[in-house]
């Protein structure tokens, strides 16, 4: 089943209690392709958050919260399940939504959006806790151990740019440990959270255990979820003003806080690299989905004796990427998600030249003679010359687009990539061993690659330093942070 509308416009609702909800108001949801409307969707009211909360609460107490582990893994293994079966709705959904390349979503947001509820599910029910044996002064001795317990109600606020990947990596672990949710996706990106409410329902889920509010930050969704008394955390990816603000919003009633947040992250290229695969990477990391991942490497150092060849390889590679529909096959690269965001990325394209930036490729909008030009489409963009102190150099810009600069020695290198307020992710590439490990360790970062990128074990930590957020996703960590763990003392 579809969401709600007549011809291709689709009425997108809030799902409230294992009912869609409309609201008294709608906002447009338009594909940043071509600028086509895709959607109405309704924007939650207060009353409707607290609907919400209310239910979650409920379901929270009642039932899901207190449901076998096993019987609580089988609905979600028929989550991922339901998501499988309408994958090509899901693909569709997505690439109309972003603009992405179906290539990518088919590959890697609707399977990994399945595979989340499936690794989750898989490690709730084999993660430990601790116990310990502790000496008393009767000699008879105490047991401690910990129990996990879930928080309650946890609010999800999740991005665009990934957007069913994304959510799910939080409503996994949030729902496996037996915490009820309530999902405020973004305003760009509602669709697939619907259908994702949908496939909730079909599989049995609780009413009331997974909701989903549509709406913006301030005065609307995002700011009553981050105000409410009645839930218990909240989990946010997104962009670090926005975490500020959260935070700010939800420390009046002391809630438990995960924030993936942006980046500025480097990628650090040694001459004595595996240079073929460094350019494939550095390709990747720069400009997959239009630069709109935070993983994205938008600072790239070259060690001086491959930099020129370095350069030139790489503009070679962006001037012949393919920017097209999603749908086309060819396609490489989609549009950004939306004219605003194009809006910004240009500013920073106008900001670097006006520095004195080297243009090596790009830096425009694209021309396409066709329905395209509708679109939120920009250039894949390479800039030299500029000094670590450069605005392109400190801000995350969040498109496709990189700086690249040269070094001369390890601990040169190291140190301009270390010199940012963010720290998610970083890149090394080196084919020399010692090396590989000695900086990758000296990266202030919470993900480091070496001689990849994106390369994830969904049991390792995730998260970022500084800027960049705060807690850890992934595996246990994620477990952690979506319970609590209370002690258990026994006097022997």
């Amino acid at each position: 089943m579809a969401p709600e509308g007549s011809g291709n416009i689709r009425e997108l609702k809030n799902f409230i209690g294992g009912e869609f909800v409309a609201s008294g108001k709608t906002f447009e949801n338009t594909t940043p392709v071509d600028g086509t409307l895709l959607s109405h969707v309704h924007e939650a009211t207060q009353d409707m958050v607290d609907q919400a909360v209310a239910a979650a609460r409920k379901a929270y107490k009642e039932v899901w919260g207190k449901m076998p582990v096993e019987e609580r893994c089988k609905i979600l293994y028929a989550v991922a399940d339901g998501i499988d079966a309408r994958s090509e709705e899901f693909i569709e959904a997505e690439t109309m939504d972003t603009g992405k390349p179906r290539s990518l979503a088919s590959h890697v947001d609707i399977p990994r959006g399945a595979a989340n509820f499936r690794v989750f599910a898989d490690l709730i029910k084999s993660v430990g806790t601790e116990a310990y044996q502790q000496d008393t002064p009767d000699g008879a001795g105490a047991i401690n151990y910990s129990v996990r317990q879930p928080h309650g109600v946890v609010g999800v606020i999740s991005p665009w740019n990934l957007p069913l990947l994304l959510s799910t990596w939080k409503l996994a672990p949030a729902m496996s440990s037996g915490n009820a949710v309530i999902l405020k996706p973004s305003e760009e990106t509602p669709t697939t959270a619907t259908m994702l409410a949908e496939v909730m329902k079909e599989a049995g889920m609780p009413d009331g255990a997974f909701n989903v509010v549509h709406g913006f930050g301030p005065n609307s969704a995002g700011e009553f979820m981050t105000t409410h008394k009645g839930i218990d955390a909240i989990t946010f990816t997104g962009e670090t003003t926005t975490g500020g603000a959260i935070m700010r919003a939800a420390s009046e009633n002391v809630k438990a806080l995960s924030f993936e947040l942006g980046g500025k992250n480097p990628s650090i290229v040694f001459a004595d690299a595996d240079f073929d695969a460094a350019i494939e990477g550095t390709v990747r990391s720069v400009f997959a989905n239009c630069g709109q991942v935070c993983l994205c490497s938008e600072r790239v150092y070259v060690e001086r004796p491959i930099f020129d060849r370095f350069v030139s390889t790489l503009k070679e590679k962006a001037e012949a990427m393919k920017l097209g529909r999603p749908e086309d096959p060819d396609t490489q690269m989609g549009p950004l998600i939306s004219h605003e965001h194009r809006d910004k990325v240009k500013g920073y394209y106008d900001l670097a030249k006006e520095l004195g930036a080297e243009v090596i490729t790009g830096g425009g909008i694209p021309e396409f003679g066709d329905e395209r030009d509708g679109g939120a489409f920009v250039e894949p963009t390479i800039f030299t010359g500029l000094g670590e102190d450069s605005r392109i150099q400190k801000e995350e810009i969040f498109g496709p687009v990189c700086h690249i600069t040269p070094f001369d020695t390890e601990e040169e290198a190291v140190a301009m990539a270390n010199d940012t307020e963010y720290g998610l992710a970083s890149t090394v590439w080196t084919t020399n061993l010692a090396r590989a490990h000695r900086v990758a360790q000296g990266m202030e970062a919470g993900i480091n690659w070496v001689n990849c990128w994106f390369l994830r074990d969904l049991r390792t930590p995730f998260g970022g330093m500084g800027l960049s957020g705060f807690g850890r996703e992934g595996g246990q960590h994620a477990l952690n942070f979506y319970s609590e763990q209370k002690n258990i003392c026994i006097k022997l």
